[in-house]
């Protein structure tokens, strides 16, 4: 209920709002009816005893329903009562006359919705109490208000105590509304507290059951353990034997001595938890503080690989001063620290040396030589660029290792087929280890030629090679000559009994059996020699068959060589669009790069970069396909890029154009390069590029043809024919 007061102006009209539970809509009289009504009310007679302190009060109001939502008025309800069970009462009494009594179940129903009944009329008599109430406490309060009003004790009262008086009136007034309400609350929360209690009794009841239940089935169990250990025993039970324990002494002993064991071992498993717990903690501290040291010793050992390969490049320069003639102690001193920094890892190492530098391998894991034998200014450079590599290999396994994303996505392969995605084209792109390159390699290839091996018989490679060995053919001199010239740098392939050179040879053969239209072409002994370092002879030939026939175009390994020399006018297109700093460059100064970077495309940079990169290089081509060749080919020049560019004249740009790959160490950097700066790099792009400078070589090719064929006829038809004689010829 809101009540709103007058202002101070004791002419303001009056206004009062009430909120009910019902809904209900007040219809505010003006003054004149509010006057009709009352006198109508001082003539009526009293109103009925079911209706006191509703109309009867001396405070008229018109109350107007608001249609119905569900609730009718309490007079409605009542007169259906009672008309209810006014007109049941013949029934009642006709069907008690008649002698047919009604069915249990209807009167049951009966029953229940008549007690539904006064449930709901109680609940709305309380409703309507609860209105009367506020009415009537709205009635006694407007009376005071009028009386205070019309009264004269306000007159001669000043205004400031008049308008107090007013607000404390107002507080009174809040102060009993708040009472009763914190009244009722009381009221909701004693009957929830007696709800709570009753509920509690319930509970309790219920778990003295259950506890009774428990001991009973307690008691029932060692009935049963001990008849059954009676029975074990064979013996009578002890209840018959006179002198003997009485069974319960027994069992309350066995009892103690049980729970005293299971004491003890409660007792002794904390305790061995504890100690558990402890030695955990240990071992953490243990390996936290090892791989603390462990990377601290890799940077220590990073740091003297990079202070040894600046020592070397000292030493060399102190070597041989310019302006020093004659030969002193200090430059013996400095020989023999430079025959010792050049020595390899071996089973016999000096006892007498100056220095013990850090010694390198004689052989990477690959089987290539790291530092050459002959050429000593050589030696020194393969071995500054050993140990440049030994210090990024050691600076990366300080970083969360590739071989445990690879160790993770075989864990999470293990029950199904290794399948194409994004995950995997990743962890290829950053390499693959070691220990698992072949099987990723294998499973690349039969990717690739799985429509080759379903149209083919089991043995086909056998069976080709078979035909080679029992007959030659026009490229089987040309394979002989080659072997020995494949990769001289790895001991695989270093002398005719390698284990490596049969191999090579039967893949090269059972290859020209199988593409007598190539044959063999210089070059694919190469791709061979590689994939042999991890494939079998079989997956070797098949990953040959990959190349050749299904990534590189038609005519890449033919005599032509035409679809080696498109891709070249490509990667010029290529190099204008990627780098058109280092392409302006390097046409100002008439320096065609495409000489160095033709047997990068022909062999797939096999003698061209360092092993770790050209193997990481590998990888992705197998997966990806020919246009990784391209993404490679561009990062090594944008790597150089800056240095190529300080270089002015032709001669030292192609001098450099010739080693400067030997020189690119970080392959996590060009990889970066290849797959990240270079983007995009659609596919679709190398296609048409291939079919436009395909079309331009052809048209060339026919043009030299033509020359050439009218070269020759004009030279069969010239009559000085006779003359033409050879430079021998002359000399003698």
């Amino acid at each position: 209920m809101s009540s709103f007061r007058p202002g101070r102006g004791h002419g303001d009209s009056r206004k009062s709002v009430f909120y009910t539970n019902e809904e209900w809509e007040l219809l505010d009289p003006n003054l004149k009816d509010l006057e009709e009504s009352m006198a109508q009310e001082e003539r009526k007679k009293p109103a009925p005893e079911g209706n006191k302190g509703v109309t009867g009060s001396g405070f008229p109001f018109d109350f107007g329903r608001i249609p119905y939502k569900g609730k009718r008025p309490l007079k409605d309800m009542i007169g259906s009562y009672r008309n209810r069970h006014v007109s049941g009462e013949p029934s009642a009494d006709g069907a008690s006359a008649g002698g047919a009594p009604k069915p249990s179940a209807e009167l049951q129903l009966q029953v229940q919705s008549q007690q539904e009944e006064l449930a709901r009329l109680r609940k709305d008599l309380s409703s309507q109490k609860e209105l009367v109430r506020l009415l009537q406490q709205t009635v006694r309060s407007s009376q005071y208000d009028k009386y205070f009003a019309s009264s004269r004790l306000s007159e001669g009262v000043p205004e400031d105590a008049l308008g107090l008086l007013h607000r404390k009136d107002d507080q009174i007034l809040g102060l009993s509304g708040q009472l009763e309400r914190l009244s009722l609350e009381r009221d909701g929360l004693q009957q929830e507290a007696r709800t709570l209690k009753g509920k509690v009794g319930e509970l309790s009841e219920q778990l003295g059951m259950l506890v009774e239940t428990i001991q009973a089935k307690d008691e029932v169990i060692m009935k049963l353990s001990r008849r059954l250990s009676e029975g074990a025993d064979g013996t009578p039970s002890a209840a018959g034997v006179p002198g003997s324990p009485a069974p319960a002494s027994r069992e309350q002993l066995e009892l103690d001595r049980l729970k005293d064991n299971l004491q003890g071992y409660k007792t002794q498993n904390k305790f061995l938890n504890k100690e558990i717990l402890e030695l955990s903690a240990l071992r953490r501290n243990a390996e936290r503080r090892e791989r603390d040291l462990m990377a601290k010793y890799s940077s220590l050992e990073a740091k003297l690989c990079q202070i040894e390969s600046k020592y070397l490049i000292l030493l060399q320069e102190m070597k041989t001063p310019v302006c020093s003639e004659g030969r002193g102690p200090s430059r013996d001193v400095i020989a023999q620290l430079l025959e010792d920094a050049l020595q390899v890892e071996g089973p016999e190492q000096p006892e007498q040396a100056f220095v013990k530098p850090h010694l390198v391998s004689e052989y990477d894991i690959y089987g290539f030589r790291t530092v050459p034998e002959d050429d000593e200014e050589e030696k020194l450079v393969a071995k500054v660029r050993a140990l440049d590599l030994k210090t990024l290999y050691l600076t990366e396994n300080q970083e969360v290792s590739t071989g445990v994303k690879w160790e993770n996505y075989f864990a999470s392969t293990m029950n199904r087929e290794m399948a194409c995605s994004p995950e995997l084209k990743s962890l290829i792109r950053a390499g693959i280890p070691h220990e698992h390159r072949s099987k990723v390699w294998k499973w690349c290839v039969d990717l690739h030629t799985r429509k080759f091996k379903d149209s083919t018989k089991p043995g086909y490679f056998q069976t080709l090679l078979q035909k080679a060995l029992e007959k030659q053919n026009p490229a089987s001199k040309q394979i002989e000559l080659d072997l020995l010239r494949t990769l001289p740098n790895n001991k695989h392939y270093s002398c005719p009994t390698s284990e490596g050179v049969q191999k090579l040879r039967n893949v090269l053969l059972a290859f020209s059996w199988r593409n007598p239209d190539i044959g063999y072409c210089q070059g694919l002994n190469r791709l061979v020699a590689v994939a042999l370092l991890y494939l079998e002879q079989e997956d070797a030939f098949w990953c040959l068959v990959t190349i050749v026939e299904v990534f590189m175009p038609r005519d890449y390994y033919t005599k032509t060589l035409l679809g080696s020399q498109v891709d070249q006018r490509v990667f010029r297109d290529l190099m204008s669009e990627k780098l058109p700093r280092l392409h302006a460059h390097l046409e100002q100064h008439s320096v065609d790069y495409t000489l160095i970077t033709f047997n990068w495309f022909l062999v797939v940079f096999v003698d061209s970069v360092v092993s770790d990169i050209l193997f990481k290089i590998w990888d992705s081509f197998l997966y990806e396909g020919p246009k990784v060749i391209f993404r490679f080919a561009l990062a090594l020049f944008k790597y150089k890029e800056e240095e190529i560019l300080k270089l002015q004249d032709s001669m030292s740009i192609f001098k450099y154009l010739r080693y400067f790959t030997r020189t690119i160490l970080d392959a996590r950097k060009l990889t970066s390069i290849s797959f990240g700066d270079l983007n995009p790099f659609p596919l679709r792009q190398i296609r048409n590029r291939r079919a436009y400078h395909l079309e331009k070589v052809r048209l060339e090719l026919t043009e030299l043809e033509a020359i050439r064929e009218d070269f020759l006829r004009e030279r069969d038809t010239s009559p000085d024919k006779g003359e033409l004689v050879s430079d021998e010829e002359e000399d003698t």
